[in-house]
């Protein structure tokens, strides 16, 4: 049985990818730092363990396999992590990878990543991507926006604070706009890009283009929530991410999240890559959606 790798297989769309392969017959190892986590999925994965500092052990691990799914990065900086370390991580997994013999690597970015961003995270994202190109490795680059689906952090958490504030502020009246994509349909592009050897890059996004006050709306009238939305300041905003943050002891959003979707970094212009709609999807999930809170420092760093 042919044998694919997906990073971080027991996580968030590293899990949707890996499920996917091992229904259509394929064997997944997992590059991970969660090993136990890899028990949730259909099949038996192997797990093998980051060894960023010595890509000759990580391509040892990591031989006789055919194609790489890459998830791999970092929201923000926590502790020894960084979006520093992520590109030089990334740098070493694709060092790796072409030691081993992968014959292809399919790449997960994000939309508009640019090397000479103000922006911390699509800087990072776009040196990843040269980095991918310089490895000399057949790929294809998914760049996704913002993804929906039952383990997502964002919708889910901005759904949780609708459930329980009487108010929820929208930075500047909430105006800038995104393409939300289900996880599920992303996954899917990502196996179908596994073959070929030509070098891709695609937007992955969703079919419906919404201002950010149309998102929240959406979901505060789906969970038959009444938080009465305001437009804030985004500087008051954020001042109230942070306090949220605290109370619940995790990071909420950042500074450069927000102002990569207030520049409009979350959509495309190209023709929509995933069917699923975010409307559709609210309405079959609103009972489940924001009724526990879902932590990323719990998640990936606990």
């Amino acid at each position: 049985m042919e044998t694919d790798i997906v990073t971080g297989a027991g996580g968030y769309l590293g899990r949707y990818i890996a499920t996917r392969l091992i229904q259509g017959g394929r064997a997944v190892a997992s590059l991970t730092g969660h090993p136990d986590r890899l028990a949730s999925l259909p099949a038996q994965v192997r797990a093998i363990p980051y060894t960023f500092d010595d890509p000759v052990a990580m391509a040892r691990a990591m031989a006789g396999a055919e194609v790489l799914y890459n998830t791999y990065w970092v929201r923000f900086r926590y502790g020894s992590v960084s979006h520093e370390r992520a590109v030089y991580n990334s740098r070493q997994l694709f060092e790796a990878a072409r030691r081993s013999g992968i014959r292809r690597i399919v790449h997960v970015s994000i939309t508009q990543p640019h090397p000479d961003s103000r922006l911390l995270y699509f800087r990072g994202k776009a040196l990843v991507e040269r980095a991918l190109e310089e490895s000399g490795i057949p790929y294809a680059i998914l760049r996704p926006t913002v993804l929906f689906g039952a383990e997502d952090i964002l919708l889910n958490n901005i759904a949780w604070l609708l459930r329980r504030l009487p108010v929820f502020g929208l930075p500047d009246g909430g105006h800038y706009r995104l393409q939300p994509a289900f996880v599920d349909d992303v996954a899917a592009l990502a196996v179908e890009q596994a073959t070929g050897d030509e070098r891709v890059t695609l937007d992955a996004v969703g079919p419906e283009t919404l201002t950010f006050a149309e998102l929240v709306t959406l979901i505060r009238d789906a969970l038959h929530a009444r938080a009465r939305l305001i437009p804030l300041p985004s500087q008051v905003a954020l001042g109230a991410v942070r306090i949220a943050g605290w109370a619940v002891r995790d990071v909420v959003l950042t500074a450069d999240e927000l102002r990569g979707l207030m520049d409009g970094l979350l959509t495309s212009p190209d023709a929509p890559t995933c069917a699923t709609p975010l409307t559709t999807w609210l309405v079959e999930n609103a009972r489940t959606l924001g009724a526990t809170y879902h932590s990323e420092l719990a998640r990936h760093y606990a």
